[in-house]
């Protein structure tokens, strides 16, 4: 929990704020930082009680934020993707930026106010 002036944010409000996550995406994100290996949408869907739509879409945006990494496995009929985590202290790097970006506005805010 963080306390600034009258308002107090939890990590996860952070989180999804900085990187303009859903719900269904913070939970995706936080499976598998939880889980380390691999997963398909189909399992991901399942672990979580989500529409595979919805998880593929959530998967799509996490990609192409790089906050998770895509391995395919080919298949005598097609191929499948596993989606695992990228690594957690370049994602902490990448919220830290974020932050300090938002630092840097309210700054200049209230300088110029």
């Amino acid at each position: 929990m963080i306390d600034f002036a009258c308002k107090r944010f939890e990590i996860e409000e952070i989180i999804r704020c900085g990187f303009g996550l859903s719900k269904a995406d913070y939970n995706i994100l936080v499976t598998l930082m939880r889980r380390g290996s691999g997963l398909t949408t189909k399992e991901l869907a399942h672990e979580l009680k989500l529409d595979l739509s919805t998880t593929q879409r959530s998967v799509k945006k996490l990609f192409e934020k790089d906050i998770i990494s895509r391995s395919q496995f080919n298949l005598p009929s097609g191929y499948l993707y596993k989606y695992s985590i990228k690594d957690k202290d370049a994602i902490k790097d990448k919220i830290m930026v974020i932050i300090r970006g938002w630092v840097s506005g309210v700054e200049t805010s209230v300088r110029n106010w």
